[in-house]
Parts: structure tokens; sequence; C-alpha cells
């Protein structure tokens, strides 16, 4: 009956038996040995052999029974085979060997069960990096299999407010515009969603070719004048100390540069409070060209400050507008994939900067 009730446990047995008739063999060894060899001759530091042998293998109680038998053994050596005279210094020898099988079997005890503690942690990191890939694959996928229903969806509003299925009011017109504007930021997040797994997974691949930052800051400026309409931030365009427009080359992609931007742009609106003024300075700093968006929020707290570039990381502000925390993140994968700096900073007395810096080159219109 117990053999059908217990098979795994007699399965281990079975496959421990070889060991323990190693062991057993390796002590009767030592043990011969002792009893051939003159009592100046300490044969019993051989007893680490079967401890060491039986550490990875058996656990703290057979490691102790293990220990305990070999100071057995070294001890009765004294006396056995007892044709010489007991001697203080046979004792002594047999005692420090006796402590040393001691200490050898605590730490071959305690570094088996930090074997197994480490073992147990890789196993535990492992499923942990398996479940956060799965994770991350699940997101990309539903990230990707979403565009296709907005994208199918904007394409549908549209073709009502062309009024290709009949007479439109102009209030009903309202109403599908900002059904479209909706569709269209969170066609922008599923968007920024994927890019950012491909960038993590295959790195950001850049086209790049000599591009005016100037240009980029005007072009993203006047693309979100709507937004900073709809919450009342006013934008200002700056050339650093100079009044007249100038021109930043850089050596870049301009489709991930003005991406930056736009980012850190809409971070600047929604941060700001209304009647406020969101200003893009931009200025050549020695080798590089250095673009500031500054705002007039709350600021950045201290222990945000460390975190603002994280993925998914969103803050505790008074932000009007809710985001995804993708933003800030992808504007820095961008620029430290253009081998550029990005950071951020208060503004004294209220506010915030958001910067980065770019190399410049040289470039003849």
């Amino acid at each position: 009956m117990s053999l059908l009730t217990h098979p795994p446990q007699i399965n281990r047995n079975l496959r421990k038996l070889p060991l323990w008739w190693a062991i057993i063999g390796l002590f009767g060894l030592v043990f011969t040995l002792e009893l051939l060899t003159p009592p100046d001759y300490v044969i019993g530091y051989l007893y680490i052999l079967p401890i060491l042998f039986a550490k990875p293998q058996l656990n703290h109680k057979a490691t102790l029974q293990i220990t305990t038998v070999a100071v057995i053994l070294t001890l009765l050596n004294i006396w056995i085979p007892g044709y010489e005279q007991i001697q203080p210094a046979m004792v002594a020898d047999r005692l420090i060997t006796s402590f040393a099988l001691v200490v050898t079997g605590i730490l071959s005890d305690r570094n088996r069960h930090i074997q197994q503690t480490l073992t147990q942690q890789q196993a535990k990191l492992q499923i942990q990096s398996k479940l956060a890939s799965l994770r991350e694959d699940f997101a990309a996928t539903l990230a990707h299999d979403l565009k296709t229903p907005i994208l199918g969806a904007i394409e549908t509003l549209k073709a009502l407010d062309r009024e290709q299925f009949g007479q439109v009011q102009p209030t009903q017109k309202k109403v599908l515009n900002t059904i479209v504007r909706s569709h269209q930021n969170s066609l922008q997040l599923v968007e920024t969603l994927l890019d950012v797994y491909r960038n993590d997974l295959e790195g950001l691949r850049l086209n790049c070719t000599p591009i005016n930052l100037a240009k980029l800051a005007e072009s993203t400026t006047t693309a979100l004048a709507d937004l900073a309409a709809s919450r009342r931030v006013y934008l200002s365009l700056n050339y650093g100390d100079s009044d007249f427009r100038t021109f930043l080359w850089v050596n870049g992609d301009a489709f991930q540069l003005q991406r930056v931007f736009t980012n850190l742009l809409t971070n600047a609106i929604n941060h700001s409070p209304r009647g406020a003024k969101v200003e893009v300075i931009l200025g050549t700093q020695g080798s590089q060209q250095v673009v500031k968006i500054i705002d007039t929020g709350a600021g950045i707290q201290p222990d945000e400050m460390p975190h603002l570039f994280d993925r998914f990381y969103q803050g505790e502000s008074d932000r009007q507008a809710s985001g995804s925390g993708l933003g800030l993140y992808l504007a820095r994968q961008i620029i430290e994939a253009h081998e550029g700096t990005i950071w951020a900073e208060n503004r004294s007395p209220q506010g915030a900067i958001f910067g980065f810096r770019l190399l410049a080159i040289n470039h003849v219109v």
C-alpha cells in the first residue's frame, strides 16, 4: 500500500542509493587507512571527502549525520586498534581533526543552503522575466490590433462629415469633428506605445539628414496652436539672445525630432495654468544646439525628478489633461539615439524647464 501511496518519495530514495553506497565506501576506506597507519599520522582529515561529496545532493539532516559519523570514527581511532599507548598529542590531534570536520560540515551545509536559495531566486527571476516579456508582447500585439478599428472609425467619421451618407447638420459636424480628434488622439497613443516597445526591443532606427531645429520648432508650435488655445495657453518662440530667426543645424531624423518637440510642448501645455505662457527658446552653446521649453506650472517635485523620463511614469501634478506616461520616455529614447542629452529642472520662481542638446553641424543652405 505504501508503495502505491508515495511513489515519488520511493523513486527519490532509490536514486540516492548509489550515493549512500559511495559515501559508505569512502568511510570504510578512510577508517581502514586509519587502522593501518601509525598513530602519529591523522588520516581522519580525509573524512572531509564524503562530507563534501554528499553536500550537493543531501539535505541538512543527512549532512549532520555524516559529519557526526566522521567525528565518532576519528575519535574512535584513539582506542582502536589499541596497540599504542594513548598520548596527549594523539588525543589533541584527533580533537583538532574532529573540530575541522565539524566546521567543514557546517560550512558545507551553509553553502548548500546558499546554493539552493540562489537557484530559487534565479528561477523566480526567470519566471518574472518571462511574465514581463509576455506582458509586453501582449501589450504590443493589442496595440497593433487596435490600429485597424481606430483607423476604420476615423475614416467612417470623415465620410459622415463629407455627407457621403446623407446631410449632416452644422451642430452634428462639430460633434463629428470632436469624435475624430478623440480617435486621432487614441491612434497617436497606440502608435506611441508600439514605437516604445519596438525601440526597447530593436533599438531606434534613424534616417539622419541635416535638420534645422528652428524650422521644426516653428512647425510644431503651429501644429499645437489649437491645443494651446483650448487650454488658453500662449505659445512663444524665442531665438536666444537674437530677435531674428536663426538656424540650428544638427544631423538628425526630422520625423523623430519633431516628435520630441511635440511631446515636450504638449507636456508643457498640459502643466500650465490657463492664461499662462509656454516659451520655446533656441540657441547654440559651444558645439551644441540647445532647445529649452519653459512652462509656468507648479514645477517638479524633488521625488519626481529621477523618474520623469521613465516609461509610464505620470507623477502627481496639476496637469489639466491626463497622459499615458510615454511621451517623455519616447523623447528620451529619441534624443539618446541621436547621442544627445535630455534633462528637466525647476524654473525660478515657478514652472519647469525641459530641454535637450544635440551636436551642432556646419551646413550651407
